[in-house]
């Protein structure tokens, strides 16, 4: 038993390191996962602020849809949503600190261009059965069963929904 005493107790440290490791890793996700942490760079504050009026975060479902809803990978999809989100943090963090002025409209055709479709249809489910909106139907079915080389992205005909400056504000 004493033979085996040293790796056991390595065995065990290792194992509450690695614990402790991942809950800590999992509390930082879900603190950083919010859309007061993402607004706290100043340069994404009108961004937030329009969030704040929009329907995705003001509707009478009572849904909210929170930034990392549409900008990030579901999170069931671990690898590619700590790669995309660890990406997107480094990207504001670098160019906050070494780039120059914020170009507002120019960040915001590059995160329309990031916006894959998957990141809609986790709240957009029943699309072919909008009962009373055949063109809508029709529409998005383009999108959903493309021909090849006429792919569309959803932000293509769906570019001002959250995003844009709102003249008053109404709760719903």
């Amino acid at each position: 038993m004493k033979k085996y005493y040293k790796q056991i107790m390595i065995l065990c440290f290792g194992g509450v390191l690695g614990m402790s490791f991942l809950m800590m890793s999992n509390i930082a996700m879900l603190m950083t996962s919010t859309p007061e942490f993402c607004s706290s760079c100043h340069e994404i504050q009108p961004a937030y602020n329009e969030w704040k009026t929009s329907s995705h975060a003001n509707n009478d479902k009572g849904v909210v849809a929170v930034c990392m809803d549409c900008h990030l990978p579901r999170p069931e999809d671990t690898v590619r949503f700590f790669y995309t989100k660890t990406l997107h943090g480094l990207k504001d963090v670098v160019g906050h600190m070494v780039g120059g002025e914020y170009d507002r409209l120019e960040n915001r055709k590059a995160a329309y261009g990031s916006i894959d479709n998957s990141y809609c249809m986790k709240c957009h489910k029943n699309l072919l059965y909008i009962s009373d909106k055949r063109g809508a139907m029709l529409a998005h079915r383009t999108v959903l069963y493309p021909m090849k080389g006429y792919e569309k992205k959803c932000t293509d005909c769906h570019q001002n929904l959250v995003h844009k400056p709102a003249a008053s504000f109404s709760m719903k």
